[in-house]
């Protein structure tokens, strides 16, 4: 026991010295700049007063002795004041149960001053051995109010307090934690908790840099935990709360008797090992648990830093196996916002979104689940995030509601709507899985979300530039090639001028007209097959809007494409379309061809043109070997893309380009084994006033 008297005055000597300096330091410090630092200058300089004299008490008469229970008092009174000038200002004033509980408080803090006094004048008398275990129950009673003042203090004050503020008032909480469990234990145990009473000097020099802060004028920002310190904190609570409980039973068990504490401390851990059990276990409790956090401890939902980081790492990092840029993407969002899975939708043909890409999804996606054009236009007009929940609620606005299709509404899976926008252009569409605790999102995660979705547009639109570059020079080698293939016309171009020339003096020679004869049927043949495998795409002037009759088309091109397999012609008597003839035909003739290649030998192509909508339908029929969905999707209208041996994958591509040039579109549905449809949309010939509107379109498209 010596030495530990003799480390609790040594301790005490310490925590003196080091208030003492502080409040020199605090009376030497401009008022001005203190009044910026702390709403109450005067009453921190006072507090710091009030914890030398405690600490002077302490070194000089010990823990628990009446001259320390009255510097006790008085350093109560001075905190309370300093508490009552920190939370309380004109912005935001104080409730009335705080204002309550400070008067109560300081009432008992002058009772126990002049406990404490009388106690030190009658040392040893009779009023001494009841003064101490009365003062000992209204420090308790003062230390409890005390923290409750605190806890609602901080609550009331928000946003407002600063690191300074939090650092000096969490000081004065751990004191008076640390003292009310010393009597508190005592209070259990009957027993004099020595060692403890010992160490209060220590929680005092503990205290001691929070004035140096406070002085200092350092920490201007908000105090912040991160979120694994929070988590730490959280479960560093719970295991002493936990301890704390098992103290408890035991000591309810000793009262009453009986083998009951070992039954007690059974039971409290096996609730332990379930709720850790538990959150190792169950994904939605652990999500529960993360979106509790953060919601009641800290002030942004997000850690900004930290999952910007992440977001960053995880769309720019190249996994082995090769993991393309549209899943990282997916992946990245769903991450983000605590969702388990995600679905990137890229643009199609028709103009809406299809589903490309997924990370996660637990079931597989419909291959006819996609966007439609009018949801994709929403999205990128409005830029709106689509709340999935608010719509099956009827929470959100009307506009969302009605664009939304059916099956993602339908499918409970799907959570948020998020469109990536790169310069007012949507990329790509993003559809986050709900998470295991489904939360409602505010405008945090509207806005974290808009902002990801931007970067994630922007690599996206980048790996799109790098895949356009690429194609740029597949078109550069191909005119390479196409440099070659004009050389050897213009080879047959010399050899025919030759012949020509030799012609009109060897024109009567039976050798020579063999020979000439041989020649042409070489060079035809050798330019079928140059005009075979380079059919005339000739595109450098803009086409030319006019009315044009569909059927004498039709005819045209059944007629030129006859030696090559039957074609059926049929059209509606007049049909006219708005468009360029010559480009028409290129794109007929060009589907044709495609269809009598894909069919087998004698079945017959069917060329069909109707008025449907108010425009031109030319559907294409074959019955061939079809292709695949995932065909059509993603490779059939791509250049350099083609079945064919040898191909070079540009008519489809060409005809898809001339058509939209035209105002058209081209639609496909096929099977395969079972032949394909190719439809040919066209701008139907109207009245004076629609042909002039659509002349004027064309013209706008054609001069882009």
């Amino acid at each position: 026991m010596g030495a530990l008297s003799a480390l609790s005055d040594l301790l005490a000597g310490l925590a003196l010295l080091g208030f003492v300096g502080a409040l020199i330091w605090l009376l030497t410090r401009p008022r001005a700049r203190m009044a910026v630092l702390m709403p109450a200058p005067g009453r921190l300089t006072i507090a710091a007063a009030a914890m030398a004299l405690w600490c002077a008490a302490l070194y000089l008469s010990g823990a628990g002795s009446p001259p320390t229970l009255a510097a006790q008092a008085l350093r109560d009174l001075a905190i309370l004041g300093w508490l009552a000038g920190t939370f309380r200002t004109a912005a935001a004033p104080t409730s009335q149960a705080l204002r309550l509980i400070q008067r109560l408080l300081a009432a008992l803090c002058l009772a126990m001053l002049a406990g404490g006094a009388a106690a030190w004048l009658h040392d040893g008398g009779t009023a001494a051995a009841w003064l101490k275990p009365t003062l000992t129950i209204v420090a308790m009673v003062v230390a409890s109010g005390g923290l409750l003042l605190i806890d609602g203090g901080a609550r009331h004050a928000g946003g407002r307090m600063r690191m300074p503020t939090l650092a000096v008032a969490g000081g004065f909480a751990m004191l008076w934690a640390y003292e009310l469990n010393i009597q508190l234990i005592g209070t259990l145990t009957g027993q004099r908790a020595s060692t403890l009473i010992a160490l209060v000097p220590a929680v005092a020099l503990l205290i001691l840099p929070t004035f140096v802060i406070a002085a200092m004028d350092i920490g201007r920002e908000r105090m912040r935990l991160s979120r694994p310190a929070a988590m730490r904190a959280v479960l560093l609570v719970g295991g002493a709360a936990y301890l704390i409980l098992i103290a408890l039973a035991g000591a309810v068990a000793r009262l009453v008797g009986g083998d009951y504490g070992e039954l007690a401390q059974s039971l409290f851990l096996l609730v332990a090992l379930g709720a850790g059990g538990l959150l190792f276990a169950s994904a939605r409790a652990r999500a529960w648990l993360s979106v509790t956090i953060s919601k009641h401890f800290f002030e942004h939902r997000y850690d900004y830093r930290s999952e910007w980081m992440r977001f960053t790492a995880t769309l720019a990092q190249v996994e082995e196996g090769g993991t393309s840029l549209h899943r990282r993407v997916a992946k990245a969002l769903a991450e983000l916002t605590g969702s388990p899975a995600a679905l990137l939708m890229l643009p199609d043909a028709q103009g809406g979104f299809h589903v490309a890409e997924h990370w996660g999804w637990p079931v597989a996606i419909d291959e006819d689940a996609r966007l439609p054009l009018r949801t994709a236009f929403m999205l990128q007009e409005t830029q709106h995030i689509v709340d999935l929940e608010a719509v099956r609620h009827g929470r959100a606005d009307d506009a969302e509601a009605l664009a939304m299709p059916d099956w993602l509404i339908a499918d409970a899976r799907a959570w948020v709507v998020v469109p990536l926008l790169h310069f007012q252009r949507m990329i790509a569409v993003a559809v986050l899985h709900r998470p295991p605790a489904l939360r409602a999102l505010d405008w945090e995660d509207f806005d974290v979300l808009r902002i990801a979705g931007q970067q994630a547009a922007s690599y996206l639109a980048e790996s799109q530039s790098q895949q356009a570059l690429s194609e740029a020079r597949r078109f550069d080698e191909f005119n390479r090639r196409f440099a070659f293939i004009m050389h050897d016309i213009k080879n047959l171009a010399s050899q025919l001028s030759l012949l020509a020339r030799n012609a009109e003096r060897h024109a009567d020679k039976p050798a020579f007209r063999a020979d000439m004869v041989e020649t042409l049927t070489i060079s035809a043949g050798r330019l079928s097959d140059l005009l075979t495998r380079l059919a005339p795409r000739e595109r450098a002037r803009a086409a030319s809007v006019e009315r044009v009759l569909v059927e004498p088309i039709l005819t045209d091109v059944a007629a030129g494409l006859r030696p090559r397999g039957d074609l059926f012609v049929g059209c509606d008597a007049g049909l006219a379309a708005r468009g360029d003839g010559a480009a028409i035909a290129q794109i007929v003739e060009q589907l044709a061809a495609n269809a009598l290649d894909a069919s087998p030998q004698g079945a017959t192509v069917q060329l069909v043109a109707a008025s449907e909508q108010g425009r031109v339908r030319i559907d294409v029929i074959d019955r061939g070997v079809g292709m695949s969905r995932a065909f059509i999707r993603d490779e059939l209208f791509k250049p350099f893309v083609s079945t064919k041996e040898g191909g070079f994958g540009l008519g489809a591509f060409e005809a898809l380009q001339i058509a939209q040039a035209m105002g058209g579109m081209i639609d496909v549905s096929s099977e395969p084994g079972e032949g394909s449809r190719f439809t040919l949309w066209l701008p139907l010939a109207g009245g004076a006033a629609a042909e002039e509107a659509i002349g004027t379109m064309m013209t706008k498209v054609a001069t882009r």
